[in-house]
């Protein structure tokens, strides 16, 4: 079940870095790390050690940071995600 919860999760956060119009330059680093992150681990999120993959995940925190202000769908949905993944004890 949380598995599939992660996936339509996953799927919300795909949607949402598309739809990021105006960037500035960090902005769009922060956004080009963020997309090949989840192309890393959308389709199979358990073949990825996504626990013992410490540097995505403090990614995924400073991505909500970061698009807390100018962009909140796209930071809430990371954090979506970061909850989801923590909820299944990753």
């Amino acid at each position: 079940m949380e598995q599939q919860k992660l996936r339509e999760l996953l799927e919300t956060l795909h949607h949402e870095l598309e739809h990021v119009e105006s960037v500035d330059e960090t902005t769009g680093r922060v956004l080009c790390s963020l997309k090949e992150d989840l192309s890393r681990f959308s389709d199979e999120p358990c073949s990825v050690d996504i626990a013992g993959d410490e540097p995505l995940m403090e990614r995924m925190q400073d991505a909500v940071g970061h698009f807390e202000t100018d962009h909140p769908k796209l930071s809430m949905a990371i954090q979506h995600v970061l909850d989801s993944l923590a909820r299944m004890g990753l």
